[in-house]
C-alpha cells in the first residue's frame, strides 16, 4: 500500500477495522479488500491466494523437517527470537496505526476506554469494535450538534 498506493491511510484503517471483524487472519482479510477494490471478485481471490500461497508453501516445507528437528536446542533457540521479531514488527504496527488513527480529544477517548477495557477485563473483542464505532457515530453526532 505504501509502495503502491493501492488504497490510502483512511481505507487501510478502515480495511483493517473491518478485517477485524471478520473470519480469518487479518492480513488475509485486507488483501482480500484491497484486491477487490484494485480489479473486483478476481483482485480479491488473486490477492488472497498471493498472500496465502507462499506461506503455505514455506509452512508444508518447514513442517516437513521441523518434527524431526523440533528439540534441537538450536532451533528452540532460532523459535525464542522469532517470537521476540515478530513481537517487534507488531509493536510496530501497532505504533503506526495509533499515529494515524488517533487524531483528536474524541479518538483520544475510544482509544483510552477501549484499550483499558482490552488489558482489564476478557470481554470480546467484537464488543469493543462495536462500541468503538458507536462511539465514534456518538460523538461527531455531539460535535455537530453542539456547533
Amino acid at each position: 500500500v505504501e509502495r503502491h498506493g493501492w488504497a490510502t491511510e483512511q481505507e487501510m484503517m478502515d480495511y483493517y477495522a473491518l478485517a477485524q471483524c471478520t473470519p480469518g487472519a487479518i492480513a488475509v482479510n485486507v488483501s482480500t479488500f484491497i484486491g477487490y477494490k484494485i480489479a473486483g471478485a478476481a483482485g480479491g481471490v488473486i490477492a488472497t491466494l498471493g498472500l496465502v500461497f507462499p506461506s503455505l508453501v514455506i509452512i508444508i516445507a518447514i513442517a516437513a523437517v521441523l518434527g524431526n528437528v523440533s528439540e534441537l536446542p538450536a532451533v528452540k533457540n532460532a523459535f525464542a527470537g522469532i517470537r521476540v521479531g515478530v513481537a517487534v514488527l507488531m509493536i510496530n504496527s501497532v505504533i503506526k496505526l495509533a499515529r494515524a488513527a488517533i487524531v483528536d480529544w474524541k479518538a483520544v477517548l475510544i482509544f483510552l476506554a477501549v484499550f483499558g477495557g482490552a488489558v482489564f477485563t476478557s470481554v470480546s473483542p467484537m464488543i469493543y469494535i462495536v462500541a468503538a464505532g458507536i462511539a465514534g457515530i456518538l460523538l461527531k453526532a455531539w460535535e455537530v450538534k453542539a456547533k
